[in-house]
């Protein structure tokens, strides 16, 4: 028998998503005789305990006799139990200074880890995560701000809505001005982005159009890797080798700035990638944005004046095109962003939802069972080693900084 526990998020502030519902843990029971689920009570959670005790699940305060453990965000180091097995989202794939000390823990307490993030498909496609409701979220989000600003529309919270369906609704009869935006990425971020905008009734152009003229209607044009990239040598674009050379290319998303109004970021960025734009470049005449929402959210990344992340509460604040300092939003000298690093727990239930569907069918009978390749390649520490995929962070964790 495997036991598989769900850990109450220790992270502040507390996530309220969780890798498997209620109904999902209750399916589990019903089709396998040799997975048990078990829940660590928490108030925070989306699906109260209330509800996996009537879908016949326990609650319970210990998991030191569970086999995997399944969380969310980063695991607090205190609150990790040596010598098991978890999956959660670490962010340190990137060497995040500021979970240094946690995978140092991971390692110490002989902790063996599968990152959700590394999880992937032979091409390199992620197989599991948040990303489409952060893309409805962000792109909402991202709206709402822009609608704040101008004083054209208003848009509500998403958080206020119970259920994506209901967002749906909120919709019906808006009417926007003649925007136009750009939309940057093509992964699950991307198309999140692109539901939202396809439901408030925004108009898809192509690249070249976007950039000729403006347009009596609201428009969006989804730059994906060959729009915004260009090889600096051979002037061309290669999915394989820019992500095994980013350094070698540069963006050409300038252009577009001189045309947009609000940005939708969804590219995935790391240090080797170029960014969309550079700093002083918003001091320019020729950069009309007035709205970002930095959905992938990389502070000093891809859009580098993101500054950190905000809370849900307070999504959106501005940077001085004079200064580039940090400013509250909607400022007539200011550009305003939106970053926020947990943006679907805005809709926690759905996101929950969807995200234990892609678990249950494509990682959970490798996990419980002899594994596979997936796994092998998304484990980033066995056993308190790092695995030779993940040997270049050994800098990272021997560090003391």
């Amino acid at each position: 028998m495997t036991r598989i526990g769900l850990i109450r998020e220790g992270k502040i502030p507390a996530d309220n998503r969780v890798a498997l519902t209620p109904a999902q843990c209750k399916w589990i029971h019903k089709n396998s005789s040799t997975v048990q689920v078990v829940v660590q009570s928490s108030p925070d959670r989306c699906f109260n305990d209330r509800e996996y005790r009537l879908a016949g699940v326990e609650i319970r305060e210990q998991l030191n006799d569970c086999d995997i453990l399944l969380g969310i965000k980063e695991v607090p180091v205190q609150q990790l139990i040596p010598g098991k097995t978890y999956l959660f989202f670490s962010h340190t794939k990137k060497q995040q200074p500021h979970n240094r000390k946690l995978l140092q823990a991971i390692i110490e307490k002989g902790i063996t880890l599968v990152d959700y993030e590394c999880l992937e498909h032979e091409d390199g496609q992620r197989i599991i995560g948040f990303g489409f409701f952060a893309g409805v979220v962000g792109a909402h989000n991202g709206m709402m701000a822009y609608g704040q600003r101008t004083g054209l529309f208003n848009l509500d919270r998403v958080y206020k809505q119970r259920s994506f369906r209901e967002l749906i609704h909120t919709y019906f009869g808006l009417r926007l001005p003649n925007v136009k935006i750009a939309v940057t990425g093509s992964g699950r971020v991307a198309h999140g982005i692109l539901e939202v905008m396809n439901l408030m009734g925004i108009h898809e152009v192509e690249p070249d159009e976007y950039l000729k003229r403006r347009f009596s209607y609201p428009v969006y044009v989804q730059l994906k890797g060959s729009d915004l990239y260009r090889h600096t040598g051979a002037c061309n674009y290669s999915r394989e080798d820019f992500h095994e050379h980013p350094e070698s290319y540069s963006c050409r998303f300038l252009p577009y700035a001189a045309q947009t109004d609000i940005l939708m970021n969804g590219v995935y960025w790391d240090k080797n990638v170029p960014r969309l734009f550079e700093k002083a470049d918003i001091q320019s005449d020729h950069f009309i944005i007035q709205t970002i929402a930095d959905i992938t959210d990389d502070a000093n990344g891809s859009v580098p004046i993101n500054c950190g992340d905000q809370p849900i509460e307070d999504p959106v604040y501005g940077i001085s095109r004079l200064n580039l300092e940090k400013t509250a939003p909607y400022l007539s000298g200011s550009i305003d962003v939106m970053a926020v690093g947990n943006l679907p727990n805005e809709l926690p239930r759905d996101a929950s939802r969807y995200f234990g569907e892609q678990l249950i069918k494509h990682v959970l009978e490798d996990l419980v069972g002899n594994g596979s390749e997936i796994i092998t390649r998304a484990t980033m520490v066995k056993a308190g080693i790092l695995t030779e995929e993940y040997g270049y962070l050994r800098g990272y964790v021997e560090s003391r900084e």
